[in-house]
């Protein structure tokens, strides 16, 4: 279910959404952080207390994350985050800029083993198999954990040899009418054949920026996997763009787990079905989207989504 009708305003608006006023505010555990030095109390507050609150696990967990801590380096990017995700789950991970949630997000199918200085401590399951174990291979867990990036890839190759090219190398399909079947199904369910069927034979390259963006969700789902991963996956698109980027990820997420990095509070609001708010490497709160705006429990989190802090 889309969560627009709970903001108060326009939903392509800019401006975060604003809080009801629930007069809970005695009850949570730290003070409102008015200033940088105020914010580092706080996070130092959260530190001690050493849980994130809400809701981290849910109903029959797809992906179970355990204390995961991240480094690069010296640099201690992600601090014992326990986070789980369901089927057909929209997660967004919000906060602010360098507070982990693409770290995270890159935990999920192991691209921050391609990064030299970059350890990754913890368990990280999927449908209860560890997918940092010895004997997984991180190819075969990318075509099931597929992911969609910030600026649009489309690969230098046709409009179809963009979409054939996983079920190629991972031999999903046994002929060319297979292959044919499979590059159309996925192009209608990224809601572009009807724009692209009559020139598959062109460049990928071509097509507009929101187009390019479904051509790679369609080259993403051509490999049917069980998770997709989107990293800020409209903030280079227009308005229209990005209506039909979101309308996609409401589809397609009776399918699939997704989870979406977002800066755009209006975007979480809309696509999300939970929300997990990080800072400066902590997982501060996650809960059911409506729950987060509109009445948060930690003051971070109040703070990022009226942006005080940001």
């Amino acid at each position: 279910m889309r969560m627009a009708n709970m903001m108060d305003v326009d939903p392509r608006e800019d401006q975060p959404p604003g809080l009801h006023d629930t007069g809970a505010a005695a009850e949570r555990p730290v003070e409102r952080a008015t200033s940088a030095a105020d914010t580092n109390n706080v996070v130092e507050q959260l530190t001690d207390l050493g849980e994130t609150v809400g809701e981290v696990r849910c109903e029959n967990p797809f992906i179970v994350a355990e204390n995961i801590d991240v480094f690069y380096g010296d640099n201690h990017a992600i601090k014992d985050v326990t986070l789980e995700i369901a089927k057909s789950d929209v997660i967004a991970l919000i906060g602010p800029s360098g507070c982990g949630k693409s770290t995270f997000l890159r935990c999920l199918n192991r691209m921050n083993d391609s990064i030299e200085t970059a350890r990754v401590t913890g368990r990280i399951s999927m449908d209860g198999q560890d997918i940092y174990g010895k004997n997984l291979d991180p190819v075969a867990l990318r075509a099931r954990v597929g992911m969609v990036f910030q600026k649009p890839n489309p690969f230098p190759k046709s409009i179809y040899d963009n979409v054939a090219y996983g079920p190629r190398i991972h031999g999903l399909a046994a002929d060319r009418a297979e292959l044919d079947t499979i590059v159309h199904t996925s192009l209608e369910r990224a809601g572009l054949l009807k724009e692209v069927k009559d020139r598959l034979d062109e460049p990928g390259t071509g097509l507009s920026g929101g187009q390019q963006q479904r051509l790679c969700i369609a080259r993403t789902i051509a490999v049917n996997p069980e998770v997709i991963l989107m990293d800020e996956p409209c903030s280079a698109l227009d308005p229209i763009a990005t209506a039909r980027i979101e309308d996609l990820i409401d589809e397609l997420s009776s399918d699939y787990a997704i989870v979406i990095v977002t800066h755009s509070m209006q975007q979480a609001a809309r696509v999300s079905r939970r929300v997990a708010y990080f800072h400066l490497g902590l997982l501060v709160e996650v809960d059911e989207t409506n729950r987060i705006f509109t009445n948060p429990q930690h003051r971070l989190t109040e703070d990022y989504i009226t942006g005080r802090i940001g």
